[in-house]
């Protein structure tokens, strides 16, 4: 069980898009100052490696130690593993009270006790210009072929195996409960949208599916989502077009809300 959830690490570390420029543009046009960020649920650090590029210091936390190690060594990001509830002397040790200008998600709000957290973002957000910004990236889009395999994959096979949370990402974060105020220039939290792209080989692809919590899911219940005839399938696909590298890109989904001055 243990090498399982090792090699998902491996495999999310991988396989697990970046993030574009334009979403962090976005985010940080919205802070006032620029001076600590708190990446939540920062896995291997994507979204950390793109903001230590914009706030002088970034808080990075996730519950799994096993994610935390594949993540890359910056002088300004500091890296800390957390319970997945924290008290408040808990919440002190990542930041104090009305310190930090923007606390970022990226792909993992869905699993949150959002009432909990949502308290915790409202203690160490600065009052009242602070700014939450959460974000989900959906299903990847090659081209005809290969996503024609993908979506009964996904849809029908896959299904089963995602935790109801999953939910929130296929509905882009609309129906997500999100307790803000709308940031300057703007008349709603969203969800605003935008792409990030990932040049990949089929193996690549595959990496990225073995990552999903589904994927693991289904292999702890002896199922091989990835059987010999779902792989044949995307082979024939993916090689139509002559080209064993393509573009992938994912649709990303940004919540974006400022504090306020309520407590």
């Amino acid at each position: 069980m243990a090498e399982l959830f090792i090699k998902q690490a491996e495999n999310y570390a991988e396989g697990r898009p970046s993030f574009p420029p334009e979403l962090f543009e976005f985010i940080a046009s919205k802070t006032p100052s620029k001076d600590l960020a708190w990446d939540v649920g920062t896995g291997s650090g994507q979204a950390a490696r793109s903001l230590a590029g914009i706030y002088k210091n970034v808080i990075a936390t996730d519950t799994s130690p096993k994610q935390l190690s594949f993540a890359p060594r910056l002088p300004n990001i500091r890296y800390q593993q957390t319970p997945p509830t924290m008290s408040i002397a808990e919440l002190e040790s990542i930041a104090p009270e009305s310190s930090v200008d923007v606390v970022t998600i990226a792909q993992a709000l869905h699993w949150f006790d959002l009432p909990n957290f949502y308290q915790q973002v409202k203690w160490v957000l600065k009052k009242p210009h602070g700014v939450i910004a959460a974000w989900c990236y959906t299903v990847p889009e090659v081209n005809d072929s290969v996503d024609s395999v993908f979506l009964p994959f996904y849809n029908v096979t896959v299904e089963p195996y995602w935790e109801p949370a999953r939910k929130l990402v296929d509905d882009k974060y609309r129906s997500i409960h999100f307790p803000f105020e709308p940031v300057d220039g703007v008349d709603h939290t969203g969800p605003f949208q935008f792409v990030t792209e990932k040049l990949m080989d089929l193996d690549h692809y595959f990496t990225y599916l073995r990552s999903w919590s589904a994927y693991n899911t289904a292999r702890e219940k002896g199922v091989e989502l990835l059987s010999d005839d779902v792989i044949e399938k995307f082979k024939r696909a993916w090689s139509e077009d002559g080209q064993d590298q393509k573009i992938v890109k994912f649709p990303v989904y940004l919540k974006i809300g400022r504090v306020g001055n309520i407590v």
